[in-house]
């Protein structure tokens, strides 16, 4: 029940809302979460495709909501920088799924038994229902111990 209620705060919440995506799963442990960016008036840009600020507004904040859940409260999390790859354009709803593996969360903690900081990348695809690719983010995540 409580990621149900995750997801519907996550979706009610105002910044993430007028991007018109919504998050449609997140999983128990925040390993794994699936958006979805409908065509719709709030999405739609003025040649009838998805607004790319849409695309990039749903899938900027993912990836670092999920290192803070998976990493606890011993660590600060924060977004450094972004690329946008604009493949094809979105005429139809889009999806994005993110993961997080164990192995991943495991080797920040161990560079950071060293290190005051890191920086790791994450890249995302957006797609459409047949899994053509329409947009490629790459999201560079500053990491430290508190």
């Amino acid at each position: 029940m409580g990621k149900i209620l995750d997801r519907i705060k996550f979706n009610l919440f105002p910044a993430f809302r007028g991007t018109g995506a919504r998050i449609d799963e997140i999983s128990d442990d925040y390993r794994r979460i699936r958006i979805r960016i409908p065509l719709n008036w709030r999405t739609r840009n003025y040649v009838g495709t998805i607004y790319g600020g849409s695309m990039y507004g749903a899938v900027d904040p993912i990836y670092m909501i999920m290192l803070i859940k998976n990493l606890g409260s011993e660590y600060v999390v924060w977004d450094k920088a972004a690329t946008i790859r604009f493949k094809k354009p979105g005429k139809e709803t889009l999806f994005a799924e993110f993961r997080l593996d164990q192995r991943e969360i495991n080797e920040i903690k161990l560079i950071l038994r060293d290190q005051k900081s890191v920086d790791r990348i994450y890249t995302v695809e957006i797609t459409d229902s047949a899994g053509t690719v329409h947009c490629v983010v790459e999201k560079t995540l500053y990491i430290a111990r508190k």
